[in-house]
């Protein structure tokens, strides 16, 4: 029954998982102004649109922040916490909820960074279509972290910008979100 469990459990944050992407590229293409016409946000604006547009009239946006996409992050990973936690047979207190999935989504972001980053940068060493949609997409929201340190570490024509903001992140993840993962878990529990 166990490994039963542990199946589920993988399959709901597999689906979750899915659901936050979607919004995050969503919040992220609108932070960083992507191109609309871009076939990759098209299709995310298309998705995410009819659950963001009611909560946009109540929430809107702050500066270039789509208020309502964080609040719909936050509350998928509040759900997906919820369930997990119910097919433990665990009843949860909501304070160390609502902490444990801040601390999910902090965390969701930050490893979403790493990721693209890594990947716009593997991509950018091959001669691969500049205008490719995915391409585009990923320095539109690679851009904003790498721009403080783009041309500062060079060392024969190898920009290491994007490693160094690789172990930022990973260091982030370290000692921010894992510290208050920790004690969304000690809420949580009752401990």
């Amino acid at each position: 029954m166990l490994y039963v469990l542990q199946a589920l459990s993988f399959l709901i944050q597999i689906a979750f998982g899915a659901l936050a992407t979607l919004f995050l590229v969503r919040l992220l293409a609108e932070a960083n102004r992507a191109d609309f016409h871009n076939p990759l946000s098209q299709f995310v604006y298309r998705y995410t649109n009819p659950v963001l547009a009611p909560v946009r009239r109540v929430l809107p946006n702050w500066r270039r922040i789509n208020l309502a996409a964080v609040l719909v992050l936050w509350l998928v990973f509040l759900i997906e916490r919820a369930v997990l936690f119910a097919l433990a047979g665990a009843l949860p207190a909501w304070l160390g909820l609502l902490v444990l999935s801040l601390a999910d989504l902090l965390d969701f972001i930050l490893l979403f960074y790493i990721v693209v980053i890594f990947g716009w940068s593997l991509l950018s060493m091959f001669s691969v279509d500049q205008y490719h949609p995915v391409l585009r997409l990923a320095s539109v929201i690679v851009q904003p972290l790498l721009r403080p340190l783009r041309g500062k570490l060079v060392v024969a024509n190898l920009d290491f910008a994007p490693m160094a903001v690789m172990i930022v992140l990973v260091l982030a993840r370290l000692l921010v979100t894992a510290p208050l993962a920790d004690f969304g878990m000690r809420l949580a529990l009752g401990g």
